[in-house]
Formats: structure tokens, sequence, C-alpha cells
């Protein structure tokens, strides 16, 4: 039996000493999300050693914001939009893809629904990303050894999946549910995934990236909520650099050489958590019968095959 996977990273390393002796030059990588915040840190880091890197997005980043960085371009994306994830992987086509970052993510929106009918934090943050892994996952087996990794968060702990009402139609609305389901949905997805394709070399895991609280995820939260939050995560908050640590430890760590369907923090195999403390996995995350339910509803839910 597989012993836990750590490194010799911890909570407070930065992305650039994960990367830090790597030359990924020739290593293509996709962000999601990678215009702002943690996004943009992954994608500074990345570019820093060496990979191409497209930033997938809405907007593009801020003029100066990758001054200095060659081998990158924007390309539009639109998670709220199946159309929009089609367009962009017809874009793609089946080019070599070595890791699929999907890091773009809403939180605490208020009550609202993407015009596939789907509530806005699933479909942003897990029906988009399933579509659109899945129309990549030709460029994924191609450039085998590949990877894919999921953001998740530490709001999965209060939220299991509720396959009865995923869309908030007769439950009441809170945001902070809806949030915490579709991080539960995200670690599920690398369940799943990895059991389906990681004998084809293509591996997924899912990465808890800490408590950063300077990115606009946390747009809509009120004054007061967010000076709560910030009194709440204060022993554990990070910065950019650290909070783009794991992903990157994810992407290139050699410890995760063909391993899958894992929830990663603080650059090691997370430990069993609780719903009562920060940090660690709960079992409803990982459980494979719940990943693949969700899999065959979110397969049916976005019209994809496989």
């Amino acid at each position: 039996m597989r012993g836990r996977i750590t490194s010799r990273f911890g909570a407070r390393s930065t992305g650039r000493e994960v990367l830090a002796g790597l030359d990924l030059t020739g290593r293509s990588v996709i962000v999601t999300g990678g215009a702002g915040g943690l996004g943009l840190e992954t994608v500074r880091s990345l570019l820093a050693v060496g990979a191409s890197v497209i930033v997938a997005s809405r907007s593009a980043p801020a003029p100066g914001a990758l001054d200095g960085f060659a081998n990158w371009r924007h390309e539009p994306l639109d998670l709220a939009s199946l159309s929009s994830v089609r367009d962009f992987a017809r874009r793609w086509a089946d080019a070599p893809l070595n890791c699929l970052i999907n890091n773009a993510g809403v939180m605490r929106l208020p009550l609202s629904y993407t015009a596939e009918g789907f509530e806005s934090h699933l479909a942003i943050n897990h029906f988009g990303h399933h579509l659109l892994t899945l129309l990549l996952l030709p460029g994924l087996r191609r450039a085998a050894p590949s990877r894919v990794v999921q953001l998740s968060s530490g709001a999965h702990r209060r939220w299991p999946m509720d396959f009865d009402d995923l869309h908030f139609r007769s439950r009441p609305y809170d945001p902070s549910g809806a949030y915490g389901q579709s991080k539960t949905a995200n670690a599920l997805f690398a369940v799943e995934f990895s059991r389906r394709y990681g004998a084809d070399g293509v591996t997924a895991n899912a990465v808890m990236p800490g408590a950063v609280l300077d990115t606009s995820l946390m747009r809509h939260m009120t004054a007061d909520e967010f000076a709560a939050l910030e009194q709440q995560m204060k022993p554990i908050r990070k910065n950019l650099a650290e909070g783009a640590a794991t992903t990157l430890w994810a992407a290139s760590a050699t410890e995760l050489n063909g391993v899958g369907g894992l929830y990663l923090e603080d650059c090691a195999q997370a430990l069993p958590g609780s719903t009562d403390r920060p940090g660690g996995v709960l079992p409803h995350a990982l459980d494979p019968e719940t990943a693949a339910r969700l899999w065959e509803i979110s397969a049916r839910c976005v019209g994809a095959v496989a």
C-alpha cells in the first residue's frame, strides 16, 4: 500500500522555490483564470522556467502584468458558457498539452443560473472545467505523461454533493454551500478522471492552495464577511507566491509521477480532515462511488461523451 506522499516543501514555500532548478522549455501549459490573482502568479512562475503558457480567461492580463516574459498568449474562455469552452477547445485542436491547470473559479455569488440552467458556482467551477478537460484530452494523451491540476478548497469540508438538488432549485440557497459543493466536485473529478485515464498516462490531482485572500475571488463578500474571514484565516493565511506553490508542485513534482486522484495541500498529500478545524480532506471528496456518479451526471449535463 502506498504511503502518504510528501515533499521537502511546505506551507510557506513559494511557487518559485518549488520550480527552482527545473527547465520546462518545450512544455505546454494551459492555465484557466490565468489573468489575475493566483492564476497570474502561477503563469509567471511557469514562464520563469521556460514553459509555454496559454492564459485562458475572459479578459487578457492587464497591460504590463507579464512584461519581461515571452512564450505566452491569451485565449478567450468563459467557463460559464459551454459554447465558449467548445470554441476554445476547437482552437487548441489536439496539439500536445503537458499540463492543464484548472485554476479559474468564482465564490459566494448571488443565486444565478447559466444559459444551460446550471447554478453558477457548479457551472463555472466544475461543469465548464469538466467539459474543457475532456475536449483537451487528445492533446493530453499526445503529451503523456501529462497532468491535470484541479483547484479545490477547504470549503469542501462542510459541503458534500447534494444529488437531490445540485442546483438549489428547492433547498434554500447558501452561497457558501454552493461554492463548497463545487469545490467538492473539483476533487471528485480528479478521482474519477485518474481512474479512467491514468493508464493512458494522464493523471489529475486536486489542490487546496491555502487561505489566499488577496484575490478577486472575495469580491462578492461584504466588508463584514471579509473581516470575519480574515480573522478566521489569520493563522494559515498565505500570500500569492505561497498560494501558487502546491499548484506548481502538483504540476511538476517527480513524487507525483503516475499518481492521480489525490487531494494535495502544503505541497503534500493532505491528511484526513474534519469539519471543525482547517486543513485536511474529508472522505466525501475522495469517495470513488460518488466521483463516478458525479461524472455520469456531469457528462450528461455538458453533452460530453467519455
